[in-house]
Order: C-alpha cells, then sequence, then structure tokens
C-alpha cells in the first residue's frame, strides 16, 4: 500500500531524480538494449537517404534545394528521439505499472505520483537525447551537417523525445491488456511514414496535409530540420510551442492517471 507522503504528493518534487536513478541502475548493466532503437533510423539513413537518395536527387525545401539525405536525415533525427521515449514510456511502463508492481513498491517510500510521472518522463527524454546525439554525430560523420545551426537540432529532438514520452505514458496509463499496446504503436508508425520526414508535405493532398500538421512528429520534423539547413526564422516558434503544450497536457494526464491506479 502506498505511504501517506506518497498518497499526499500532488507535485513533484526532487525525488523525481531517485526514480531516473533507479531507472539507470537497471540498464547500466544491460547497456546494449539502449542502443537497440538507435540502429533503425540510421540504416533508414543509409539505404533510403543515400540510396534512393541517388535517384530522387535534390528536394525544395522553404525556396532552398537540399538533397534528398540532408532533406530526409533531420525527420530521423526526429524519429530517433520518438524511439528512445517509446520503450519506457509504453511497455515498460505497462509492465512495470500491472505485472511487475514495480509502481506499487517506488509509493512506498517518499516518492510521491507526481515525481515518479516526472522521473519515468525523464529517463525517457535522457534515452531519446542520447539517440538523437548519436544520429547527430552519424550525420555528421557523413557529411550532411552544414550549418552551426545544427547545434540545436539536439535540443529540439529532446523537446520531441519530452512530448513523446509524456504522450505515450498518457496513452499507456488508459491501457487494459497487452493487445492494447497495438494503439499506441500504429499512430507512432503512421506518422513516421506520413509526417513530412520522407516526402515534402505539399506532395500530399491538400485535405492530407492539415492532418499531417496536427501531429507532434511533424512538427518536430520540421523543427530539426529547420536547424539542419540553416532555416532559422520565428515560424519555428509555432513547433516549439505546440510541442511544448502536447508534452504538458500529456505529462498532467499521465500524472492523474497515475494518482487514480496508484493510490487508494
Amino acid at each position: 500500500m502506498s505511504s501517506p507522503q506518497a498518497r499526499a504528493t500532488l507535485w513533484p518534487t526532487y525525488r523525481f531524480a531517485r526514480v531516473v536513478e533507479r531507472n539507470y541502475t537497471v540498464y547500466k548493466r544491460s547497456w546494449a538494449n539502449l542502443l537497440s532503437g538507435f540502429f533503425e533510423p540510421v540504416f533508414y539513413l543509409l539505404s533510403i537517404g543515400i540510396g534512393i537518395g541517388e535517384l530522387v536527387g535534390d528536394v525544395t525545401v522553404a525556396g532552398q534545394s537540399v538533397d534528398y539525405r540532408t532533406f530526409v536525415a533531420p525527420g530521423l533525427l526526429a524519429t530517433s528521439a520518438m524511439n528512445g521515449t517509446f520503450f519506457d514510456s509504453t511497455l515498460n511502463m505497462y509492465y512495470k505499472l500491472t505485472w511487475a508492481k514495480i509502481y506499487d513498491a517506488v509509493l512506498s517510500t517518499p516518492v510521491g505520483v507526481a515525481d515518479l510521472a516526472l522521473g519515468e518522463m525523464g529517463w525517457s527524454v535522457l534515452r531519446a537525447t542520447l539517440y538523437a546525439a548519436g544520429f547527430l554525430g552519424v550525420m555528421a560523420g557523413l557529411g550532411i551537417v552544414d550549418s552551426y545551426w545544427a547545434i540545436a537540432a539536439l535540443p529540439a529532438a529532446t523537446l520531441v523525445g519530452m512530448t513523446f514520452a509524456a504522450l505515450g505514458m498518457a496513452a499507456t496509463s488508459y491501457m487494459r491488456t497487452w493487445n492494447d499496446l497495438d494503439l499506441v504503436t500504429v499512430p507512432l508508425i503512421v506518422q513516421f511514414l506520413f509526417s513530412a520526414t520522407f516526402f515534402p508535405l505539399d506532395t500530399y493532398p491538400v485535405a492530407v496535409q492539415y492532418i499531417v500538421q496536427v501531429t507532434p512528429l511533424y512538427h518536430g520534423v520540421a523543427l530539426s530540420r529547420d536547424f539542419i539547413t540553416g532555416n532559422v526564422g520565428a515560424d519555428m516558434l509555432i513547433h516549439i510551442v505546440y510541442l511544448l503544450a502536447l508534452a504538458i497536457i500529456g505529462a498532467y494526464i499521465a500524472s492523474r492517471r497515475l494518482g487514480k491506479l496508484l493510490t487508494p
């Protein structure tokens, strides 16, 4: 049963860092698992960005002509951040919540529900940042990074990771069985394919364009692409505010849901 301190905690405290520390302790002996989601976008970059890119040629982005691999790479950078949060904020969270009952044990300490939610999200964001940093290094090694603004793509990817971590946790808190995991993974796959990662937005029908622009990954891709290509402008604030708003909403829902599920 959760402690009185856990039940009374409505706002996160410094104890959320203990949750991050706990996850680090678990993973430091199985670091290979941390790398599993990193390679998928790298393989896409090598096969599609470079291989198919030789056939596609240049793509126009905001009036600027760039080669196809430079167009695709920022989208895969945002995808690597999304992948970095997926396992911990969905499958792993559901396991801890319903099967291993780890969260019940955590809440028997002074750690509160808000600390737990923020700590789990913080660990997911840390993992996403590691993925994005590694992928950005691969891009630099392949000569794709041409602008000094590209360094800002890393905090942009961190923001993408934070958004998907919060939304993933919120969605997972409503899961009833393992089969419900499909309801979480399918939207991610759809976003990966249709968030202007591989094709410019204007290639889609107008009606589809509106739908694409609602997805969080689209804003992450657009933000990363602007930094990588050096196309920095005030309109980037739209992407940042949109992602921040979704992250706050997702974190709030996840915290409230965990409170209902884990405390009397």
